[in-house]
């Protein structure tokens, strides 16, 4: 819900004006200033930009466009500052195709590439508040004591807005009062609050109708910041819980490792215990890591279902504090697009200089064609210099970091019918690797902090069998090497995945192969049809797994 300002809602008043005539009502254009856009992100991307143009008429930032506000668990939203037709999802690597804009109220599903309705996205009807006189708005009104407890929300004014405001509405019909709404009470500090007369579902705060934010979900019991731009829970309890997440929140499947993650802090500066527990869908619970100094816990669901995470905090001044999650785990066992359940090592952690890095991949779906999955590894070094990989089936990768620094190495996965996904994750590279200091502590006898193993670990964990540098190829050998093998599509002599890669960038008319009408057909046309195609690049991945 968006006061906007639109050429058409002008011209329409002079009109009026001109036969002295009073409008009261809406305005709407299918892609005008103040509307919102809305996306939902749920192909494992971490952030969201939006860039939106006019062919001719300019965008509304230089690539890739404005950062999006988290509206709840998955969604987000850009309010639009001008009027745009065009808009391109992105996070800064990867991008949708050019989309048109269909209008206020429309989501975007970043996994099936279709646009819907956006249920919490507000009616038309209260998009444009229009006086009922030539007049200008009415000012916030002074809230007053309401006639029954609803709605309760708070802001935190880091902003610095001189007169904090809130509307609330549920329809066009039903709001807490005429835009701006209605004058927010100081309780101390920033913090301001207002509780409504009944529920409401939406929300807009501003600075008495000036820098207002975005259409917001109403959350009961919340406090919005309007400097971050993000809800939280208002808690007043001396033990403050500062942060609690799931990585990843959403598109979770069975086997998948989720981080469970929390920050609490008390103002005495007392020490906090953090534990960390789930429950399934029929009541049962299990603790992940009981209270202890450890901030994180790892958890891999097994069977698919709803479950409740609760995050428990205490600290030794006897203060208590939790939080809960709701999150939903699916089956993948007949999943067609390729995931990525875990990577070890995970993501921020060391490796070190001179000695080999083990990269292992636990991926799932691609149940499809082969009902196999494909890898690369792009690995990005501290100068940015990177290598030249092509897919494989190994699911493990190594290489020599050789200067320290960040790593980055780009994690593709690939199913039979080129679906593909990619995360990408940071190591640092350092002269000394050394065991973390952070672990579980029963709760049974005080724990120092750091618990040393009772013998001695290398610094470094060193795999039982030396892995080779560059992963090798499963390869298919003729008994008697031939003038040129069927399926050696790159004629280096050996029947190997990147001749798989090889036919289809031919096949699809990539500039670094040759072009596909070039090839042999004696070589390539292995299913026997007169004609190279799809198919014949997954008789060559059988081959090389031994299936064919």
């Amino acid at each position: 819900m968006v006061k906007r300002q639109h050429k058409i809602m002008c011209l329409v008043l002079c009109l009026m004006l001109a036969v002295s005539t009073v409008f009261v009502g809406v305005v709407s254009a299918s892609a005008a200033t103040g509307d919102t856009v809305y996306v939902r992100v749920n192909n494992g991307w971490s952030k969201v930009n939006c860039y939106m143009w006019t062919d001719g008429l300019g965008n509304n930032a230089s690539w890739p466009g404005k950062a999006m506000t988290k509206v709840e668990d998955g969604v987000y939203s850009y309010t639009l500052d001008k009027d745009y037709t065009k808009v391109i999802f992105n996070d800064g690597s990867n991008q949708t195709k050019d989309l048109t804009y269909p209008g206020h109220g429309k989501i975007y599903d970043l996994s099936k590439g279709t646009w819907s309705d956006y249920a919490g996205a507000p009616s038309q009807g209260p998009t444009v508040q229009t006086p009922t006189s030539a007049t200008t708005a009415t000012t916030a009104t002074t809230a007053t004591t309401p006639s029954g407890e609803g709605t309760t929300v708070y802001l935190n004014n880091e902003a610095g807005w001189a007169t904090p405001v809130v509307y609330m509405w549920n329809g066009s019909t039903d709001s807490n009062g005429s835009w701006p709404g209605v004058k927010m009470t100081s309780i101390g500090g920033n913090i301001y609050q207002y509780t409504a007369s009944k529920s409401y579902a939406k929300c807009i705060f501003s600075n008495s109708g000036q820098s207002q934010t975005s259409d917001l979900t109403a959350k009961d019991g919340y406090i919005y910041n309007n400097k971050t731009n993000q809800w939280s829970v208002y808690d007043t309890s001396p033990l403050q819980v500062k942060e609690f997440t799931a990585d990843p929140a959403s598109n979770i499947y069975t086997g998948t490792d989720v981080q469970l993650s929390a920050t609490a802090a008390n103002k005495s500066g007392a020490a906090v215990s953090y534990k960390f527990s789930v429950t399934n869908a029929q009541g049962g619970t299990s603790t992940l890591s009981d209270f202890s100094s450890a901030k994180s816990v790892t958890w891999t669901p097994t069977v698919a279902g709803e479950y409740t995470i609760t995050f428990d905090f205490k600290d030794t001044d006897g203060n208590t504090n939790n939080r809960t999650m709701t999150l939903e785990v699916k089956d993948d066992s007949a999943l067609v697009k390729p995931i990525i359940k875990s990577v070890t090592p995970a993501n921020l952690n060391l490796i070190k200089v001179n000695s080999t890095a083990t990269v292992t991949v636990k991926a799932g779906g691609g149940k499809t064609g082969t009902n196999l999955l494909f890898y690369k590894y792009v690995v990005t070094d501290p100068n940015g210099a990177q290598n030249t990989p092509y897919y494989t089936l190994n699911n493990i990768y190594t290489f020599v970091p050789k200067m320290k620094g960040e790593y980055k190495v780009n994690v593709y996965v690939q199913s039979s019918d080129n679906s593909t996904i990619n995360k990408t994750y940071a190591y640092t590279a350092a002269d000394d690797v050394t065991e973390p200091t952070t672990v579980v502590v029963p709760t049974t006898a005080p724990q120092p902090t750091t618990v040393q193993p009772t013998t001695a670990k290398p610094t470094t964990p060193q795999p039982t069998t030396v892995k080779p540098t560059t992963p090798q190829p499963t390869t298919v050998q003729p008994t008697t090497a031939p003038e040129r093998l069927r399926g050696d599509v790159d004629g280096d002599g050996d029947v190997t995945v990147v001749d798989t890669t090889y036919l289809q960038k031919s096949i699809v008319g990539l500039p670094d192969v040759p072009a596909l009408e070039t090839l042999d057909l004696k070589i390539c046309d292995l299913d026997g049809d007169g004609a190279i195609s799809v198919k014949d690049a997954t008789i060559i991945q059988k081959i090389v797994v031994n299936l064919e």
